[in-house]
């Protein structure tokens, strides 16, 4: 393990734009510590809209592009200029604008397929740990494309990807860093915005068996005042 807590910590802001705006200046202060310390900043991203927000702050903030290695937790195989893909709002809101080498901009191969893309992308992740690793959480628990129900790849004899064809959301085939993969970094936060989120936290709260109580099992969990639940669950 390369982190000594074994709970979550909980840091609770106002609203989306706090977390934004604190989020992108942490991201810029980790990336030039690590690029200090270890000639790198390795950086797994999250989709959606909370994320989203953050990665605009970036091209101001940032420095030492060069030296930034981007991955994405998960991807939808949708052909490689759709909307809905991670990859399209990463280049559009930040990527697009600042001067990472493109060699280390590692998106996921989804249009080639589920099986094809995962196969690929394992060979592209680092052997050393991340630096950062950025999830949601989804109103039914999921994280990154890891659903409560299905195999979340938690064991280190698992493939570091996976390759996942009955998704509970649309669309059902997506590639997924798997959870033991997804452990493997310095530091984890868990994005969360908005009381859609509420069940899902409570849940995570109660350590209910869903994705995110074991991936972010000792991460930091970044939300606002809205996630957090009204009935708090009587043991956390």
């Amino acid at each position: 393990m390369l982190r000594e807590n074994i709970s979550p910590r909980w840091h609770i802001y106002p609203d989306n734009a706090e977390i934004s705006t604190r989020l992108a200046a942490a991201i810029t202060r980790m990336a030039a510590e690590a690029v200090a310390r270890r000639g790198a900043f390795h950086l797994v991203v999250a989709g959606g809209n909370t994320p989203r927000a953050a990665y605009v702050h970036l091209p101001a903030l940032g420095s030492d592009w060069q030296h930034w290695h981007i991955y994405h937790g998960d991807e939808r195989c949708l052909a490689v200029d759709a909307a809905e893909r991670n990859s399209v709002m990463l280049e559009a809101t930040w990527l697009s604008q600042v001067p990472i080498p493109r060699t280390q901009i590692h998106h996921i191969p989804a249009e080639r397929g589920a099986q094809e893309a995962a196969r690929i992308y394992a060979e592209v992740l680092p052997r050393q740990p991340f630096d950062l690793v950025l999830l949601g959480l989804g109103e039914d628990g999921h994280t990154a494309s890891l659903f409560p129900g299905h195999d979340w790849g938690q064991d280190t004899h698992t493939p570091a990807t996976l390759a996942i064809f009955d998704a509970a959301k649309a669309p059902a085939e997506r590639v997924s860093l798997s959870a033991w993969r997804l452990r493997q970094t310095r530091a984890l936060f868990f994005l969360v915005c908005g009381a859609g989120k509420q069940n899902a936290l409570r849940a995570w709260l109660q350590n209910a068996p869903i994705p995110a109580t074991t991936v972010g099992s000792d991460a930091d969990v970044w939300l606002d005042m809205a996630a957090w639940p009204e009935t708090l669950p009587e043991t956390r």
